[in-house]
């Protein structure tokens, strides 16, 4: 009987002293936090709390009390108050963007089709934070709404190029499972750097989706685009026709390749890729039309359909010769937006069928822009110095 009798006490005492190891960490975290903010007044102010110097900016104005959830649970922090310097704290703010991040991981997680029930068990199993059903709830809505802020932002008036292209996904369009085009535009602005300037969902990419979507850009302030690079589309030439009347096109030079090699018996597939691709490897626009002609006199017998594609397109494959030598092999295929979108694909695929189009719409938005934030703001795509002619001697 004794023995029973120690075996609960030693239960209920591991209890308590897990509560007081709970309280302790609390407790260590919130006078960390403080003292932080401590040290941040600190410099704003450029003295200690009643110490008078000669470098002295500001005075302190009493404190206030702010919540704030962390990975051990809430703490009640004390901020300081400065007289005139507004103090906002850096520490915190890097905290709950950190924390803004879970919160994007846990919808990413719902998106691709994780349950909540797991959810909930994953992030209680990795940072010791339970989700209710009710704040997945809070949390779509929350970032649903600021991705839609996002691709509704004001843009620049003008652009140097404009990238357009889709993909296609499944997902349920008026209650069946239909397909899903997700239409996106990519601009250079006149600094070099590439941005995400729109990204929509329609039936098909057909005319009147790519009418929305150049509409949508010129609402947004877009008033010049110099170059459209994209694929031979009829629904999207007829579009850019109606928007954007003076821009040039570039048809990408690798689906034009692929679409006269579908003309072209396999066996001889190779042979003729290379010398297409040579035409496009020339030093100025004479010289490709040059190559292309005598690819023409060669072939018009024994490939008439290859010729008869090549001689309708060539004109539209060769317009980057109007533009700097240095940007020519990045507007003259459609490669790098391709890419882009097949990566947003692949995280798209992990949901087979997408409960409605908005939720497709607000992923790719997601993904699209971490890919400007995190990658294209950091690096130049392409260099906009004028060109210097090299002296004569």
């Amino acid at each position: 009987m004794a023995q029973a009798k120690d075996s609960t006490l030693v239960k209920f005492d591991e209890s308590e002293i897990q509560q007081y190891l709970n309280r302790t960490i609390k407790q260590a975290v919130q006078e960390v936090f403080e003292a932080l903010l401590q040290a941040e007044a600190d410099e704003l102010v450029q003295a200690r709390p009643y110490e008078r110097t000669t470098t002295r900016k500001d005075q302190r104005n009493g404190k206030r009390k702010r919540k704030l959830t962390t990975r051990v649970g809430e703490i009640e922090l004390t901020v300081p108050r400065l007289r005139t310097i507004p103090f906002q704290s850096q520490i915190i703010d890097r905290y709950k963007r950190m924390e803004c991040s879970l919160e994007e991981a846990l919808i990413e997680m719902y998106l691709q089709g994780i349950s909540t029930r797991k959810v909930t068990d994953i992030t209680e199993e990795l940072c010791g934070v339970h989700v209710s059903s009710g704040r997945m709830s809070r949390l779509n809505h929350k970032v649903y709404g600021k991705l839609k802020e996002w691709r509704s932002r004001p843009l620049e008036k003008t652009y140097r190029y404009l990238y357009l292209d889709g993909t296609v996904i499944k997902g349920r369009w008026s209650g069946h499972v239909e397909p899903i085009s997700i239409l996106v535009a990519v601009g250079v602005n006149e600094e070099g750097y590439r941005e995400v300037l729109a990204v929509t969902a329609g039936g098909s990419e057909d005319a009147a989706s790519w009418l929305s979507l150049l509409r949508d850009l010129k609402k947004r302030g877009v008033r010049s685009v110099d170059l459209i690079v994209a694929d031979a589309h009829a629904g999207l030439r007829q579009a850019r026709e109606k928007c954007f009347t003076k821009a040039d096109y570039q048809r990408c030079i690798f689906h034009f390749i692929r679409n006269i090699l579908t003309k072209v018996p396999k066996r001889k597939q190779k042979q003729i890729a290379r010398i297409l691709k040579a035409i496009f490897a020339q030093e100025s626009y004479d010289e490709a039309w040059a190559k292309a002609k005598q690819f023409t006199s060669k072939y018009e017998k024994s490939l008439p359909g290859a010729v008869r594609i090549l001689k309708r397109g060539l004109e539209e494959s060769l317009t980057y010769f109007r533009y700097p030598a240095k940007h020519w092999s990045r507007i003259r295929t459609n490669n790098p937006l391709e890419r882009l979108l097949r990566e947003v694909k692949r995280r798209l695929k992990v949901v087979s069928v997408f409960p409605d189009v908005e939720s497709a719409l607000t992923l790719a938005t997601a993904r699209l822009k971490w890919t400007q934030e995190k990658t294209w703001s950091q690096k130049r795509y392409l260099g906009m110095e004028p060109e210097i002619a090299d002296e004569v001697a």
